[in-house]
């Protein structure tokens, strides 16, 4: 089943409890939170605070993507704010097992994130451990980037390897996922859409949504 994760990188920060409702009432399922610190990534965003209050305004699974160095120095934190889903980067984890064991040991579900030039087939061995996985579809940083390409390759890729090995972890796809591109990147085996501008950047969350998650639920054959 397709689903639609609204990112908030990209509502108004201002009204955030209202653009998540209307989000929501658009069928997202799930709430996608950009965390940055500067150094991964060349921006910087938000943190356990915002989760603290976001948790409060919406009864959805956050889903928190830490593009950030030294994540196992966060988790506990987040998880104390109410995350439920945390994801960390590949290229930011030099014991990635030891990671993905502490973000279970905090009850949450652990997904790993792969930058656009890092292969799929690095995380082999790790993926039964793994309720996702996430595919950056631009270099991580900023929103309202153009989709890059191969990264349909790299999802078709996944697809391959989760039925050749029998697990059930979902597909993320991250960056710019927008009406063009959805029914592209759904075809190719992904099942978890963020979505950041094309939901929130013209005020129209709820249509935009409904919209997005429209097109891809046609592109999955569930419509």
């Amino acid at each position: 089943m397709v689903e639609l994760l609204p990112s908030i990188l990209s509502a108004d920060f201002a009204h955030l409890a209202d653009e998540v409702a209307a989000a929501e009432r658009g069928g997202g399922t799930v709430i996608h939170v950009d965390v940055m610190d500067g150094h991964f990534v060349p921006n910087i965003t938000l943190g356990p605070p915002v989760v603290r209050s976001l948790r409060k305004a919406t009864s959805l699974p956050l889903d928190c993507h830490l593009m950030i160095d030294n994540p196992n120095d966060y988790i506990p934190a987040f998880a104390e704010a109410g995350a439920n889903w945390i994801g960390v980067h590949y290229e930011a984890c030099p014991h990635l097992h030891r990671t993905i064991e502490l973000i279970q040991n905090h009850g949450m579900h652990p997904g790993v994130v792969l930058n656009p030039a890092t292969r799929v087939d690095v995380l082999l061995d790790i993926l039964p451990m793994l309720h996702h996985v996430l595919i950056m579809s631009v270099n991580p940083g900023f929103g309202g980037q153009n989709f890059i390409p191969f990264s349909l390759d790299k999802i078709r890729r996944l697809a391959e390897i989760r039925q050749e090995l029998g697990l059930a972890f979902r597909i993320e796809v991250d960056g710019g996922v927008a009406h063009d591109t959805i029914a592209q990147v759904v075809k190719a085996g992904a099942d978890l859409l963020v979505a950041g501008s094309a939901v929130f950047s013209n005020g129209s969350a709820e249509q935009n949504a409904r919209e997005l998650l429209a097109v891809a639920k046609i592109a999955s054959g569930e419509a």
